[in-house]
């Protein structure tokens, strides 16, 4: 049996740049392991299947170890390859996930915007004394924790420089740690905040750029910053630009897409 099979680079205007994923249209849902072993051969952050469920679609998303319970890159790649290529012009998208709900993502001309849940962070009581070790760099500004643990420094520089190690970075007690600073929305960053994301534990060492934890971030920012839409980039070697407004319990996350290759798997 032949899959199609599209590889996205979403949150970016350019390919080589934003977060690559892989997206597989099915009729119908394959077993588990199979979904899985895809996932691994492609070696992306995320390889997204989505099958046609009436009007609306299902969607899942694997890591090259696990399946995970939101993804912001791969959901923006979905909806770009339904929207240009197997029903060019469809505006509106939504999809039915097993833990994240019902996610829209709506298109106006070249921008993609996915409507996701509010996940404001909270201060970590306790947090895994391993955590900054792992990090290194100067001491951080807060440690805050949902999902992921949130990591501020005081500088965007301070974020550029970390180099984690990995090996105790896969031990932590969290899906991954997010790490963030202030950008200087009239300098050259020309941005809000930045970050950058390490998910080792989850097959992800660095991602690129992580849409689901914008669900954190925006929030934290939206407080801190006074206000409710924020310029965000993810300062990972590729790197991508992500507009984010909080909008009550729900965060809308937009940007861009670009198709990298089109063609068909055997499995």
């Amino acid at each position: 049996m032949r899959l199609p099979i599209y590889q996205v680079d979403a949150f970016t205007d350019r390919v080589f740049a934003g977060n690559p994923a892989a997206v597989v249209p099915l009729e119908s849902w394959l077993p588990d392991a199979q979904l899985q072993a895809i996932a691994a051969e492609n070696n992306l952050a995320e390889t997204a299947f989505f099958i046609r469920s009436g009007t609306e679609f299902e969607l899942r998303w694997f890591t090259p170890a696990v399946e995970v319970e939101l993804c912001g890159h791969a959901t923006l790649a979905t909806a770009f390859v339904i929207s240009t290529i197997l029903e060019p012009g469809r505006a509106r998208m939504d999809f039915a996930t097993r833990q994240a709900g019902t996610l829209t993502v709506t298109r106006d001309g070249d921008r993609y915007t996915l409507d996701f849940p509010n996940r404001p962070p909270q201060p970590a009581e306790s947090p895994d004394p391993t955590l900054l070790a792992a990090l290194g760099g100067p001491a951080p500004v807060a440690i805050l924790s949902g999902r992921d643990y949130l990591v501020v420094y005081e500088s965007a520089d301070a974020v550029r420089a970390l180099t984690p190690d990995m090996a105790l970075l896969s031990k932590l007690d969290m899906w991954a740690v997010c790490v963030t600073a202030p950008g200087d929305a009239s300098g050259e960053d020309g941005v809000d905040f930045v970050s950058r994301l390490f998910a080792p534990a989850q097959g992800i060492p660095e991602d690129p750029v992580t849409g689901s934890t914008h669900c954190m971030l925006t929030p934290y920012w939206a407080e801190r910053l006074g206000k409710t839409v924020l310029k965000a980039r993810q300062v990972s070697a590729r790197g991508g630009e992500l507009l984010c407004e909080l909008a009550g319990d729900r965060v809308k996350i937009g940007g861009q897409a670009v198709l990298y290759l089109e063609g068909s798997i055997r499995v």
